[in-house]
């Protein structure tokens, strides 16, 4: 009778419809890759509509989840209320923003990946899609993931195919330099990480998320060093992910060697795996330690913004490829701000305060996710008559294709935080009273110096789109896909720049 009763135990019913999304990208991507074996080159196209679809249809799998709290993969017994995997308003909205980034970031690479074939560039597209899809499906995982392992497994899962993805570029010495550094520096974080998630195993017994967290507080005596080492190499190993100072080095050759529409992912996709991973284990699992991880991600903030912002500014405008390095470093200055909000957290006194400054950081990566992705699609489509990608070959833009630089514009002004680009506005506003409100004052000032710095290399950039071109301007052919991709990302902005709360709404609803 025993012996059933624990068989019993260990059979678990699957929630499909709350596992759906991931699933779908998980299995489209496994059916590309097969595809590709029996389809010859001329037809290799077809695999980016599959996936194009497959993303579509995981986005839609979203909607039967707005309006229910799920979990699966339960215990069982008195612990049952801990699971491994979880759907409530955090999950759906970081779900949202990774398929919306994955969906974009193919429209781009359909683009790219017909350039390549046209000039006879190796670029396998079968490889491609499998990656990408992979990778979309890991990051997809883990805003669900409420345990230890699994969380782990997802942040794997989403950046291993990411290394290839960037080193995909076959015979390219950038593309082979830059999936080295992203390689040894991703490995020696998720090295990092597993080290405090085995002491914080051993001290606390339990690997789920909310056992974690109660239990953190009664650690014995002996085991408490171990715990608080636990903590804090697990925090150094999600600083990593999300490039925070001094753990950036990689970002600015891995962007630059790696295809364009892998260097917008990585900005978007994967900076929000390593943000939505550092929520769940400071606020869910860490809250007991909020007086170790608070001011030392108040300082990470600080840091990381003047250091991105700093060597922002310091980019020639005629180096090679120095837009793209530009936007690299502006994604580093960005993460700064992204900390503020999970450092105030730290500081926060009740658990709805918890809730509204770290949904500051959702709704502060969805306006970012946006205009982000927008930049990238037009410096895609600079990138394809002018190869080097230099901040100085985007001068006279409008004379070329006035689109595309008035939505340049708008999105550099977005990220900047002026006019017409509310939404941005709005976003830093809102960092910013996270960070008044816990009583940061001094990180406060250091977020408004570097918006005052940030302005100047944006409006630059701005300003050199409407100066008279040098030479003949010669008109810009938009295929399809990379049209697509401009105008969703521009109606995205313009939208929430219109109607701001669509976005702020999300800042008071965080991880519970």
């Amino acid at each position: 009778m025993i012996a059933a009763e624990s068989t019993a135990s260990l059979i678990q019913s699957v929630d499909w419809v709350a596992v759906a999304p991931p699933t779908i990208v998980a299995v489209v991507g496994l059916a590309v890759l097969v595809a590709d074996l029996f389809l010859s080159e001329r037809n290799k196209h077809v695999l980016g509509w599959v996936s194009l679809a497959g993303l579509v249809a995981a986005g839609l799998f979203l909607l039967p989840l707005t309006d229910s709290h799920r979990s699966t993969f339960c215990l069982s017994g008195p612990r049952a209320t801990a699971c491994s995997y979880t759907v409530d308003e955090f999950t759906l909205v970081i779900q949202l923003l990774v398929i919306g980034g994955a969906l974009l970031t193919a429209l781009l690479s359909m683009t790219a990946l017909k350039d390549a074939r046209n000039a006879d560039k190796d670029l396998p597209e079968g490889e491609y899609w499998f990656l990408l899809l992979s990778s979309a499906a890991g990051a997809a995982l883990l805003p669900a993931s409420r345990d230890l392992a699994t969380l782990v497994v997802a942040l794997e899962v989403a950046s291993l195919p990411a290394f290839a993805l960037v080193g995909l570029k076959r015979g390219d010495k950038r593309s082979s330099e830059a999936a080295l550094k992203f390689f040894l520096s991703s490995v020696t974080a998720t090295a990092v990480t597993l080290l405090g998630v085995s002491f914080v195993y051993a001290a606390t017994g339990t690997m789920h998320l909310t056992e974690v967290g109660e239990k953190l507080g009664n650690v014995d005596g002996q085991l408490d060093p171990l715990a608080q080492t636990g903590v804090v190499l697990t925090l150094v190993g999600f600083a990593f992910k999300v490039a925070a100072v001094p753990f950036h080095f990689w970002v600015p050759d891995t962007y630059v060697g790696a295809p364009l529409p892998v260097a917008a992912y990585l900005s978007v996709v994967g900076k929000a795996v390593g943000f939505t991973g550092l929520i769940l284990v400071t606020v869910v699992a860490f809250p007991e330690y909020a007086d170790v991880w608070g001011p030392a991600l108040a300082a990470l903030a600080a840091l990381t913004m003047t250091i991105g912002n700093v060597a922002a500014l310091r980019q020639q405008s005629t180096r090679a490829y120095s837009a793209v390095r530009l936007l690299a470093w502006s994604s580093v200055g960005q993460a700064g701000y992204l900390l503020v909000p999970i450092a105030a957290a730290g500081y926060a006194d009740r658990h709805t305060d918890v809730l509204e400054t770290t949904g500051a950081t959702v709704a502060y990566a969805l306006m970012y996710a946006a205009v982000n992705l927008g930049a990238f699609a037009v410096a895609a489509l600079v990138g394809r008559t002018q190869k080097l990608n230099r901040v100085s070959d985007y001068r006279g833009l409008y004379a070329k294709s006035p689109l595309s630089a008035l939505v340049l514009a708008f999105f550099l002004l977005c990220l900047a935080g002026l006019p017409p680009g509310i939404i941005g506005l709005f976003a830093k506003v809102t960092v910013f009273s996270t960070a008044v409100d816990a009583g940061l004052g001094w990180l406060a000032v250091v977020m408004a110096a570097n918006v005052v710095i940030a302005l100047y290399y944006y409006l630059q950039w701005t300003a050199l789109l409407f100066r008279a071109p040098e030479g003949e301007p010669a008109k810009h052919h938009i295929p399809a896909p990379l049209t697509a991709a401009i105008a969703v990302t521009a109606v995205l902005g313009v939208a929430l720049s219109g109607a701001p709360q669509l976005v702020l709404q999300f800042a008071e609803h965080g991880v519970r």
